[in-house]
Order: C-alpha cells, then structure tokens, then sequence
C-alpha cells in the first residue's frame, strides 16, 4: 500500500479529506470541528509525538490516520492515541480503513510502541483488536462523554496493562470537547 507518512506538503488535502468526512457522516460543524483539529495537531505537534499514515489518490488523500503520544505520567512504556481517522465518503465500505490501519498499527509495532489507544466505535475498531478500556486501565486525559468509546490494544506479544497516569495528550486535543 502507498502511503503518505509524514504531514509536510499534505496539510491541505488532510485537513480536506477530515473536513468532507465528518461534514457528511456528522454535519458541517462537526466537519468543520474536525478539520480544525487536524490543522492543529499538523501544525502544533513536535514531530517525534506524530504519526500521519494516508492512502493518496492523486493530489487527494482517500484515506488517513492520525496517531499523537499519549504520555502517562508514571508509566515509561510508548502509547500512541489514534485520533482522528477519516476515509473519503466514495471509498468508504471497500476495506481501506482496515487496511490502512493494519498497516499503521504494524508501523508503530516496528518503531516499538507498546501501546494504541482511541476513542471511538468498539465495533470498527474492534475489528481490528482494540478491546474495552476502563479508566483505571488507561486514564483517559479529560473525563469520558461516551465511556464505551475508549478503547486500546498492546502492541507487544504481551497483553496491555494498567497504565500509570495522569495521563497527557497532543495540546491540540487536549480541549474537553473531543472527550
């Protein structure tokens, strides 16, 4: 699979491909909401706490993934969060999501992260090993409107373990309307 690992040059088409996503499977501010953040986590996190995976097509990016460190204040292990995740609306239902994130997540395995955590929908994601996570677990940064939605995978040979936090995220997201 082709892909665009690193944002420079692609700010544009990124912030466009989360923009058209969310605007039609959530509405325009929610489009609008999404498009910010992924502005802000391009421009504003230092290059070693990001991780950017997208599937081009052409100038466009048909799909992308986003992964920022999520630091847990007493705890050394490396743990990526995946937020956000965006397949372009005429490609959804073709597999490139899954594809795309098997790839990413084997990417993060070969750079030894220990951990990936999100916030989002168990049955998608849970196709692809994620598992519940509780808070005492994984301390999520802000409190939890949907609680359900926090999910995380180990990516070692051995099963994930209670995070020690608090814990941290990218400043982009650390703004209590993505929790």
């Amino acid at each position: 699979m082709q892909l665009w690992t690193a944002p420079a040059g692609h700010t544009t088409a990124l912030k466009d491909l989360f923009t058209r996503t969310f605007t039609a499977s959530e509405g325009a501010d929610e489009g609008a909401l999404i498009g910010t953040l992924v502005q802000g986590l391009l421009a504003d996190t230092p290059p070693a706490d990001l991780r950017v995976f997208a599937v081009p097509d052409g100038e466009e990016a048909a799909a992308a993934v986003l992964f920022t460190r999520l630091r847990y204040a007493g705890d050394p292990r490396r743990v990526m969060l995946l937020s956000p995740m965006a397949v372009a609306p005429d490609r959804q239902g073709q597999g490139l999501g899954q594809a795309l994130l098997t790839e990413a997540l084997a990417r993060l395995r070969a750079e030894g992260f220990e951990g990936a955590i999100t916030y989002g929908d168990p049955a998608f994601y849970g196709k692809l090993g994620f598992r519940p996570l509780s808070p005492q677990m994984a301390p999520p940064p802000h409190p939890l409107s949907q609680p359900e939605g926090w999910i995380g995978q180990s990516l070692t040979d051995t099963p994930l373990t209670p995070l020690q936090g608090p814990a941290t995220c990218a400043p982009a997201l650390d703004d209590p309307a993505y929790w």
